[in-house]
């Protein structure tokens, strides 16, 4: 099955040679599960012309807000909605998780309740308890009209939105693992207050369920492919 990645952000330089880019980093966390992958930097204006060219749409995350006036982020709202619209299947992780909803009429704005950085714990009928790291202020705070809440937090009330068997998408990362994580408090903590960098480090050994979560996003994409085939 062919995953096409979105790449709407960038690993900090100094993480690059070690750690690996954003796409790189759901390469390795998918690997193994029978997925081909295919990398479209639409941050750098590389759009897919169509949404057939993959199986499965893959969003990364990006230090970027999807409410900012960027180039790039209107035709990805576009393509979004027409691979929606066709039926191929959508993952959405953090900035992805916003664009999507934004792009189908929901309403993502900078939360006022601040920052949730390193593991947090979402509560969900469908997937059970999850530990996963978010390194997030901006949150979809009105989802579109088709989502349906299937995760929450005390903090983030539409963490986790499915779409039918269309799309899902989740606010934290699951492809972050507590090494990137101290890597990129490293690199990027200065945008964050003392506290919640503190707390970050703090909690870095919080066991994380996100290896298990992988299976969840191998299950969708099969599935979505098995039910459109029908």
């Amino acid at each position: 099955m062919k995953i096409g990645i979105l790449q709407t952000g960038r690993s900090p330089e100094q993480l690059l040679e070690e750690r690996g880019d954003y796409d790189m980093l759901f390469k390795r966390y998918l690997g193994g599960r029978g997925f081909e992958f295919v990398t479209y930097p639409v941050l750098d204006d590389i759009l897919p012309k169509t949404p057939d060219e993959a199986d499965g749409w893959l969003i990364t995350g990006s230090r970027f807000g999807v409410y900012e006036d960027h180039a790039w982020i209107p035709p990805l709202e576009a393509f979004l909605r027409r691979a929606y619209g066709d039926g191929v299947p959508i993952v959405g992780i953090c900035f992805g998780h916003q664009i999507l909803a934004q792009a189908l009429g929901g309403r993502v704005e900078k939360f006022s309740g601040g920052w949730s950085v390193g593991p947090e714990t979402y509560d969900s009928e469908r997937f059970g308890r999850q530990s996963i790291i978010a390194f997030h202020q901006d949150q979809v705070v009105e989802p579109p009209a088709e989502a349906r809440v299937v995760g929450a937090s005390p903090f983030c009330a539409n963490a986790m939105l499915a779409y039918s068997d269309k799309a899902l998408t989740v606010q934290p990362h699951p492809e972050f693992n507590a090494p990137f994580l101290a890597d990129l408090l490293d690199a990027r903590g200065d945008i964050l207050p003392a506290d919640i960098a503190a707390r970050a480090r703090a909690n870095l050994n919080q066991p994380l369920t996100s290896g298990g979560f992988a299976d969840e996003i191998e299950w969708f994409f099969k599935g979505a492919r098995r039910n459109s085939e029908r």
